[in-house]
């Protein structure tokens, strides 16, 4: 498997550079380079790839509105000298964002986050998953379904709860981080919360009690998960 990319920025070292890196990672296949973010544009919309690695600083059209620009979106790493981009290339739903001058080993563990998504992304319907993505803190994170214990909902927040590592803090709601998570692993038991079902050790009093301690509510409007777990 691979990915099929090109490279847009209108500085002729920059590029060169890419070239190199993307020569030494045989998961991807350079299509074609472009420093006029117009003809990459047009391009695009007749050639569609996995993988967009473009800079932000351009003349005539910036990388964030050759994105906005496009109608079928690739995989997005954005590649800029400036460090105040990090919320647009958010909005954007960019994989990563590497400030210049880049080192091979940060555009290699973008390259890694972004192979990673593509499979996540195309996977069949029948095959289960072990991990979801999100947005937190302006970048793109990977959290693996076995080590969360619970998610609370914030409003138009959510807080995801992890074993032994901080919580992550997204934009989504309950309703939508549920369709994202296996039914038969996760159910919500509250308006704000939805637990991992293998980590209720117990429930006493309309509350679950996890194997971490702590104690969440079960409202009236799920106490069908009571007997559902009773039934595991």
């Amino acid at each position: 498997m691979f990915l099929k990319c090109i490279a847009v920025d209108d500085e002729p070292l920059a590029l060169d550079i890419l070239k190199t890196y993307i020569a030494r990672l045989p998961v991807l296949q350079l299509i074609q380079t472009f420093d006029d973010a117009v003809l990459a544009v047009d391009f695009l919309k007749q050639n569609p790839v996995d993988l967009l690695l473009v800079d932000i600083h351009m003349p005539d059209l910036s990388g964030l509105d050759l994105v906005r620009s496009l109608d079928i979106m690739p995989l997005i790493i954005f590649t800029t000298a400036h460090k105040n981009y990090a919320f647009e290339g958010f909005e954007l739903n960019a994989v990563d964002y590497l400030l210049k001058p880049i080192d091979f080993g940060r555009f290699a563990k973008a390259i890694s986050k972004a192979v990673d998504y593509h499979q996540y992304k195309t996977r069949s319907s029948g095959e289960s998953a072990e991990y979801l993505y999100v947005y937190s803190e302006y970048r793109q994170v990977r959290i693996n379904l076995n080590e969360i214990e619970y998610v609370e909902s914030l409003e138009d927040y959510i807080r995801i709860h992890l074993s032994g590592l901080k919580p992550v803090v997204t934009l989504m709601t309950l309703k939508k981080v549920l369709e994202k998570l296996p039914e038969q692993q996760f159910k919500r038991i509250h308006r704000s919360f939805v637990v991992a079902i293998d980590r209720v050790t117990s429930i006493h009093n309309r509350k679950a009690i996890l194997d971490s301690g702590k104690e969440l509510p079960i409202s009236d409007s799920y106490t069908g998960f009571i007997q559902e777990w009773k039934e595991r």
